[in-house]
This record gives structure tokens, C-alpha cells and sequence, in this order.
């Protein structure tokens, strides 16, 4: 019997928006300079960096990684969290600027979803601020009443890869998994939503284009727009050009 599509779930960075390299990179960078720690992220850099999940906690493997824990400030441990907030900070105000738009097809689903019914939460290792800055910003301030559960930043103990935040937003939503499909962009993003269990489908980046998909439902390089189709990377899309609730359906029902 088939089951039905209830509800979608979307990571934010990378997948609502390409936020990370001309974003998060920048702000991380000018909270550095704040601080005046003389660090500064490269675009390279930030793509090693992205392997950890979590903004305080790559400060810190960056720290481990490629300082060797050497010629640190003496209140590290304290200044990591200052300096993600001074981050987030810098962050919200380039956000503020429209200087980070979303990506295509993301409005356009969103709105056809809601008009069809289907359930939105948002599944994300960024902090709330961070979610709330890019939504008022890019689709206005009611938009934050769109998603049922914004599940994001510290609410879960581990971060993606765990599968910690897709099952609290499942939780919050008293749905099953098969009732839900994920959007996500990065590796680290699908081993947690298939790891709890929901079908995924990937809009890559930059950063993440070759990255491992195993599993996922369609890989895009967008969800695409009727007068800017989508390149598919993997799978198929039953003759479609652009991601809509209709594709979502066939996807879902495989």
C-alpha cells in the first residue's frame, strides 16, 4: 500500500541558500579579525573545514587540525563561543544586506507545498538566529510560520552526521520517517536524514558536488525552475524539468 508524502524536512545551509562560502566563510572571517586571532578561512580552506559540522566545534578543529593546538589565545576554551557569536552576528547583518539570495526552485516549492498541504519543518546544525536571519531576509518575517519545527543549532547533544536532528523534528511532528522526504546538500546532510530513516534528495554545491550520495533519491544541481531546468547528476526524474510537488510524489511513492 502506498504510504503518503505528510511532510518535508530541509537543511538550511547549502540547501535553502549557498551560504557557506560567500556567507559563514566571510563572517567567520570578520569575527577573526574582531578578535584580532589573525586567522583567515581561504575558500580552499573552508572547504576542508566544512567536514565538521558545527560552527564552535570547527573553530575547534581547526585549532586541532591546522594549528596543531599551538600559539593558541590562553582563554581558548572561552573565546571559541564568543567568537561564533561575534560570527553569527556578522553573519545576520550580510544577511541583511540581500547579499545572499535563495537558491532556485526554493521559494517556488515552498509555496506550492504549503499550498498543497504538505507539512515544512527545517532540520539544521546552524543556530536559530542564523535560520531566522535568512527567512525574514529572503522570504519576510511571516515565513518563519511557515515550518512547523525549526530544529536547529545545540537543541540536539550531536550534530550531522548523527541523525539526532531529523529524529527530534520527526518527534516534534509525530511523523514516521517514510511520511517525509529530506532535502540536503552535503554528505555529512544525508547520513543524517537516512539515518533516520527519511528518502532524501540532494542539491549540491560547490563544495559538496562530489561528495557521496549513496541512496539518494535524485542528486540536482538545483530543484531547478520552469525557465531554468535542473542538470541531473543521479537518478531520474520521470521526464520533469524543475522539483514540484507532482515529482515529490513519484519520488516519494518509488
Amino acid at each position: 500500500m502506498k504510504t503518503e508524502l505528510k511532510a518535508l524536512l530541509f537543511d538550511v545551509d547549502g540547501t535553502l541558500a549557498d551560504t557557506e562560502r560567500d556567507g559563514h566563510r566571510v563572517a567567520f572571517n570578520a569575527a577573526f579579525d574582531e578578535y584580532e586571532t589573525g586567522w583567515y578561512w581561504d575558500v580552499d580552506l573552508y572547504g576542508k573545514l566544512l567536514a565538521v559540522t558545527g560552527g564552535k566545534e570547527r573553530i575547534k578543529f581547526y585549532a586541532a587540525e591546522f594549528l596543531n593546538n599551538e600559539n593558541l589565545p590562553a582563554n581558548f576554551e572561552q573565546l571559541v563561543p564568543e567568537l561564533h557569536a561575534a560570527k553569527t552576528r556578522h553573519y545576520t547583518q550580510l544577511l541583511s544586506t540581500g547579499a545572499i539570495p535563495l537558491r532556485p526552485g526554493i521559494e517556488r516549492l515552498l509555496k506550492e507545498a504549503r499550498n498543497d498541504g504538505l507539512r515544512l519543518a527545517i532540520a539544521t546544525t546552524t543556530t536559530p538566529d542564523n535560520v531566522s536571519a535568512l527567512l525574514e531576509h529572503t522570504l519576510g518575517r511571516d515565513s518563519l510560520d511557515w515550518f512547523e519545527v525549526i530544529a536547529a543549532g545545540d537543541i540536539v547533544p550531536a550534530k550531522k552526521p548523527a541523525s539526532d536532528i531529523f529524529d527530534f523534528a520527526l518527534n516534534e511532528m509525530k511523523l514516521a520517517p517514510y511520511e517525509c522526504l529530506a532535502f540536503e546538500d552535503s554528505h555529512n546532510g544525508i547520513l543524517s536524514s537516512m539515518g533516520a530513516g527519511i528518502p532524501t534528495i540532494i542539491t549540491v554545491n560547490s563544495y559538496t558536488r562530489d561528495h557521496d550520495f549513496n541512496n539518494a533519491l535524485l542528486v540536482l544541481d538545483t530543484l531547478g525552475e520552469p525557465d531554468q531546468p535542473f542538470t541531473i547528476l543521479e537518478g531520474t526524474a520521470n521526464n520533469h524539468t524543475y522539483v514540484d510537488c507532482a515529482l515529490l510524489e513519484q519520488l516519494h511513492h518509488r
